[in-house]
C-alpha cells in the first residue's frame, strides 16, 4: 500500500462522497489485467477477438452518445476568466465544484472504484510527473494500464510526494439488484471534464470515452502540465517525437505538431521511401520539451502506449501501426468480422460481406452507413512498435534538431517552409491550422480553423500568455542551441482538387532536406513566407507521379494568396483581443511589409 497520508486521506473523502460497494487499488500486474478483461467478457462489456487472429485482443462498443471528446463540455475552472482565455470554456471554479459535488455524491454506488497510481514519463526522470485516478470504470483501468507506467512501481516512486487527483466517474450508480449496461454514462449535460489548475486536480464526469475518462492523456499530460509548464519554464505540447537517421549513421530528433486528420501518427511510425534513411519512433502524441543539462532542448514522451484512430489505418498508410496492433490490443468501436477479426473503413482490404458494426448490429456493404465509428480507436502498448527508438524512455529526453509544424492546407502554404528566427517559428505556429472544405454552415467553408501549435484545445490557461511563453521559453537558450522550426503541408492541391505529393513514405523527402539544413549540407531561398529548398535541394529521385510544374506547385509563394492569408491572420489576432504579444504582432507586420501588402494604409477616397 502506502503512506502517503495526502493520498490516503483523498481516497476516503472520495470514497465517502462517490459510496462505491468496493476499493480495489490497481498493481498494475498482468493477472490483473487479464482479470479485468476476463470479467468484462463475463459481463458482456468487452468482445474476446479471435486469439488465434488477434492474440491478447478485445473489442469495446461504447454508447452512441459517448464515442470523442466532448470539447463544450470540457471546462477551466481557473479563478478568473481571464486566466482561461478566449479559447477555453471557463467556469467559476467554487460553482463547478459545487455543481460536480451535488452529480459525484453516490454515483459509483453499485460499482467498484478503481485507484489508479500512475506515471507520466519515464520513472525516474525529473521530467514525470505523477497522478492517481480514481474511477468506476474497468474500461478506464485497463487502458490506463496501457497508456501509463501504472500500478506498484508508480505507487513506490511517488512515495509522500504531491500528485495530481484525477477524479473519475461514468455517472450510473446502481441499485441493488439493478442489471448494468455494457457502456455506462450519463446523459451529454451531465457530463463535465473539468481542470481546476489551482488544486492540481481534474474532476471528469459522464464519459467512460479516451480523452474524456483517461485523465492522465490530455487533461493531465497537456492542460494541467501546460500550466505548470509555464510556472517552471517548460513546454507541454501535442507533438510526436521520431529520431531521424540518414545513410551515414547520423541521427536527429524531431517534435511535430499537427491538429487531427493531418497525418501526425503516420509521421511518427514513418516507412522512409528514401533508401538508406530510417525513422524511429519516440512518441505519436504528446512531448514535454525542456532545457537539458547540455543546453539542448530535450523531449520525452509522457505516455508509454498510443491511443491511435483506426479508420484510416492501413499497412500502405501506417505499416508500423498495423503491426502494433496484430495482438495485445484494445479495440473501441471497430467493426467486427464473422471470424471474430476487426474492420474499419480504409484498413486498406474490402469490406466483407457481413460484419456486426460498432453498434451491435448487423452490417452489410449496403447498409449505407459506417461498420467502425470514424474516432474508432485502438489502445497498445508502445513498446509493441517495430519502429520504437531504443532511447524512446531515456529519462535525459532527445535532444530536439527541429521543431515541424502544419495543417491541412490545399493552398497557399507550400510543402515545406523554415522559419527566419524562433520568433518567426513562434508566429508561424501561432496562426497555423487547416482550412474548412466542408461545414454545416457554407459561409465558413475555405475558412482557416487556426490552432496554435495543435494546442487549441489543449491549452490550460490564456492562448496569449501560451504564444508569450513560446516567445520566453527561447530567451533562455544560447545561439545555436534551439531547434528550428518549420512549416510543413502534405495536403497542397491543383486547380483539379488532386493532391499534389504523394505523402506517405515519401515525406521522408521534406525531412531529408530539413535534416540537411540543419548540417548546413542543403540550400535554401529567401521568399516573403520563410527559406524554402532551393531549386534542386529536395530529393526528388525515383519519385514517380511528380513533375517539375507539380513541384514548382507545391513551392509556390503567390504573394496575392499571401497578402490574403495575412490579413485573415491580423483579423484572427483582433479576435483574440488585447494582450497578443507584441512580438507575434511584429512579425506580422514584417511579414505584410515582405508583401508589400498595403493593409495599415488608409483606402483611397
Amino acid at each position: 500500500m502506502t503512506s502517503n497520508t495526502d493520498l490516503l486521506n483523498w481516497i476516503d473523502e472520495i470514497t465517502r462522497l462517490c459510496t462505491p460497494d468496493s476499493v480495489h487499488w490497481c498493481d498494475g500486474s498482468e493477472e490483473e489485467y487479464q482479470l479485468l478483461l476476463d470479467r468484462m467478457v463475463a459481463s458482456g462489456a468487452a468482445v474476446r477477438l479471435n486469439q488465434q487472429l488477434r492474440p491478447g485482443c478485445y473489442l469495446f462498443r461504447s454508447h452512441p452518445s459517448d464515442v470523442a471528446r466532448v470539447e463544450d463540455r470540457t471546462f477551466i475552472a481557473s479563478p478568473t476568466r481571464e486566466e482561461a482565455g478566449p479559447t477555453n470554456n471557463w467556469r467559476d471554479p467554487e460553482e463547478l465544484r459545487a455543481t460536480m459535488l451535488a452529480l459525484y455524491r453516490g454515483c459509483m454506488k453499485g460499482r467498484k472504484m478503481y485507484v489508479i497510481p500512475f506515471v507520466m514519463g519515464p520513472i525516474g526522470s525529473e521530467f514525470s510527473l505523477f497522478g492517481v485516478e480514481l474511477t468506476d470504470s474497468p474500461y478506464v483501468a485497463v487502458n490506463m494500464r496501457l497508456m501509463t507506467r501504472m500500478g506498484t512501481k508508480a505507487l513506490d516512486a511517488l512515495g509522500d510526494g504531491d500528485f495530481v487527483r484525477c477524479l473519475h466517474s461514468v455517472g450510473a450508480p446502481l441499485d441493488q439488484g439493478q442489471a448494468d449496461v455494457s457502456w455506462p454514462c450519463a446523459p451529454m449535460e451531465h457530463k463535465y471534464i473539468a481542470h481546476f489548475p489551482q488544486d492540481n486536480a481534474i474532476w471528469s464526469y459522464g464519459s467512460g470515452y479516451g480523452g474524456n475518462a483517461l485523465l492522465g492523456k490530455k487533461c493531465l499530460a497537456l492542460r494541467i502540465a501546460s500550466v505548470q509548464a509555464r510556472k517552471e519554464g517548460w513546454l507541454a505540447e501535442h507533438m510526436l517525437i521520431l529520431g531521424l537517421t540518414d545513410p551515414k549513421g547520423r541521427k536527429a530528433y524531431f517534435t511535430a505538431a499537427f491538429p487531427s486528420a493531418c497525418g501526425k501518427t503516420n509521421l511518427a511510425m514513418l516507412v522512409p521511401k528514401l533508401p538508406g534513411w530510417k525513422v524511429e519512433t519516440l512518441g505519436d502524441d504528446i512531448a514535454w520539451l525542456r532545457k537539458g543539462r547540455d543546453g539542448r532542448l530535450r523531449a520525452v514522451n509522457p505516455e508509454s502506449g498510443f491511443f491511435g484512430v483506426a479508420p484510416g489505418t492501413s499497412y500502405k498508410s501506417n505499416p508500423n501501426a498495423m503491426h502494433s496492433i496484430e495482438r495485445d490490443t484494445l479495440f473501441t468501436n471497430v467493426a467486427l468480422t464473422d471470424e471474430g477479426d476487426v474492420w474499419w473503413e480504409g484498413i486498406g482490404t474490402p469490406p466483407p460481406s457481413h460484419l456486426i458494426d460498432w453498434q451491435g448490429m448487423d452490417w452489410t456493404p449496403e447498409s449505407g452507413r459506417n461498420a467502425a465509428h470514424p474516432n474508432a480507436r485502438f489502445t497498445v502498448s508502445a513498446a509493441r512498435c517495430p519502429a520504437i527508438a531504443p532511447e524512446w524512455e531515456d529519462p535525459e529526453g532527445a535532444p530536439v534538431s527541429a521543431i515541424l509544424i502544419g495543417g491541412r492546407r490545399p493552398g497557399v502554404v507550400p510543402l515545406v517552409t523554415e522559419s527566419l528566427s524562433w520568433q518567426h517559428g513562434v508566429f508561424m505556429g501561432s496562426v497555423m491550422g487547416s482550412e474548412i472544405t466542408a461545414a454545416a454552415i457554407s459561409d465558413a467553408i475555405g475558412q482557416v480553423r487556426r490552432d496554435p501549435f495543435a494546442m487549441l484545445p489543449f491549452i490550460g490557461y490564456n492562448v496569449k500568455d501560451y504564444l508569450r511563453h513560446w516567445l520566453e521559453v527561447g530567451k533562455a537558450f544560447l545561439p545555436g542551441q534551439l531547434p528550428r522550426i518549420f512549416s510543413v503541408n502534405w495536403f497542397r492541391k491543383d486547380a483539379g482538387g488532386r493532391f499534389l505529393w504523394p505523402g506517405y513514405g515519401e515525406n521522408a523527402r521534406v525531412l531529408k532536406w530539413i535534416f540537411q539544413r540543419m548540417l548546413g549540407e542543403a540550400e535554401a531561398i529567401e521568399t516573403p513566407a520563410g527559406l524554402l529548398p532551393a531549386p534542386g535541394a529536395l530529393d526528388l529521385e525515383g519519385l514517380e507521379g511528380v513533375d517539375e510544374e507539380q513541384v514548382s506547385q507545391l513551392l509556390k509563394v503567390d504573394i496575392p494568396e499571401w497578402r490574403a492569408e495575412a490579413r485573415s491572420i491580423r483579423a484572427y489576432y483582433d479576435k483574440l483581443g488585447e494582450g497578443m504579444p507584441s512580438e507575434l504582432k511584429d512579425e506580422l507586420g514584417a511579414l505584410e511589409q515582405r508583401l508589400g501588402d498595403p493593409v495599415d494604409q488608409p483606402s483611397a477616397p
